[in-house]
């Protein structure tokens, strides 16, 4: 080898190795790339991460037992993270910060926000005001970055719309003291209402620049506890109640056919449906498959033979081992159960998710 193939030689290596670690600084100091760069969430308590603290709400979970193995209450009604929660971890992404926490601004939105609040729904104007809140945040971001940088942004997060079981649980299916709204409306007007209302939320979502769309379906609540305990008298105890998962169903085969509709019909939209009727059916029929040994009944209890009747509170009894539960209250899933449906939207294909799972969407 010449001497001055010799210099060249060590020149180069010695150029790798600099260029290698100018990179590498780089990535440390600005972070590696993500192919989803924030997630912004719309739903109700399922998803919610701590609105309601700062509202005026009887829906809170600010509170013990809440958050028992998150380390403290959180506002989550869950025992530990969300559905939306594994999800953003697993992306790469913070947590989102709900929408109403006072550290919720400036660059902190530039990772996302949530802005789930327990109760919420389709149509008692909670829709709207979520939609509302990203008009809101939508400017707070271009006024940060610029609209062409902002609508970049928006163009590659994560929206995620998880509405509709408040609307059933809260409404059309309140006790019979009450008046319910299925005495004046029948099940298919009153599905097709929501679905009217949520065509318009979701395509203003779109209007404002949202494109990556997670919509999660209703899932089997026939089978929570609070449901299963109202109706003890009247159905095989052993059994979900059938009146309540058919009007889930009559919904979600509408809100499917909504979601084709919009991916076809919104140019450039990828609008996603996420089965979870189907995901937790199947984790209830296959429970000891899971993992679980509880099916059924809220491990935060205080009264019911479900532990359906009280909601969760400060004086209600917790389960030993959260991670047998598929619920953790009269409503919720448990941690465990979130983690297994966030995963199965991840990496699964239909029936679970179609047309792609939230990992192929991310990189799309």
């Amino acid at each position: 080898m010449s001497f001055l193939m010799g210099i060249f030689l060590i020149g180069r290596v010695t150029f790798g190795i600099m260029f290698r670690a100018f990179m590498l600084s780089l990535l440390f100091r600005f972070g590696f790339s993500n192919d989803v760069p924030a997630s912004f969430v719309f739903g109700d308590s399922l998803v919610d991460v701590g609105n309601n603290n700062y509202i005026v709400s009887l829906a809170k979970a600010n509170h013990d037992p809440f958050g028992i193995d998150f380390g403290m209450p959180t506002g989550r009604f869950s025992n530990g993270k969300t559905v939306v929660d594994v999800i953003n971890q697993k992306l790469g992404l913070d947590f989102s910060p709900p929408y109403l926490a006072p550290s919720t601004t400036g660059s902190t939105v530039l990772k996302g926000v949530n802005y789930a609040s327990g109760a919420g729904g389709i149509l008692n104007n909670s829709g709207e005001i979520f939609i509302d809140n990203f008009a809101n945040t939508r400017e707070e971001i271009i006024s940060l970055i610029g609209a062409p940088e902002a609508l970049n942004l928006f163009k590659k997060a994560l929206f995620t719309v998880a509405l509709g079981s408040n609307d059933f649980l809260d409404n059309y299916l309140t006790p019979l003291f009450s008046i319910p709204e299925r005495l004046l409306v029948s099940p298919e007007s009153f599905v097709a209402t929501l679905i009217s209302r949520l065509r318009l939320q979701l395509t203003r979502l779109f209007s404002l620049g949202a494109r990556k769309i997670v919509v999660a379906n209703v899932g089997p609540i026939g089978c929570i506890p609070y449901i299963r305990d109202v109706n003890l008298n009247l159905y095989d105890e052993d059994e979900c109640v059938t009146f309540p998962n058919e009007l889930a169903q009559l919904f979600n085969t509408q809100l499917k056919s909504l979601v084709e509709e919009l991916g076809t019909k919104l140019e450039g939209s990828l609008f996603v449906y996420a089965d979870v009727y189907h995901i937790m059916e199947d984790i209830l029929m296959s429970y000891k498959d899971y993992g679980f040994e509880n099916p059924d009944s809220a491990c935060c209890h205080v009264a019911g033979r479900f532990g359906g009747l009280i909601p969760c509170n400060r004086s209600s009894k917790v389960c030993e081992d959260r991670s047998k539960y598929v619920f953790w209250d009269t409503y919720h899933p448990s941690d465990a159960a979130s983690v297994l449906i966030a995963e199965r939207l991840l990496n699964c294909d239909t029936p679970d998710i179609s047309p792609m799972n939230i990992f192929q969407l991310s990189k799309a």
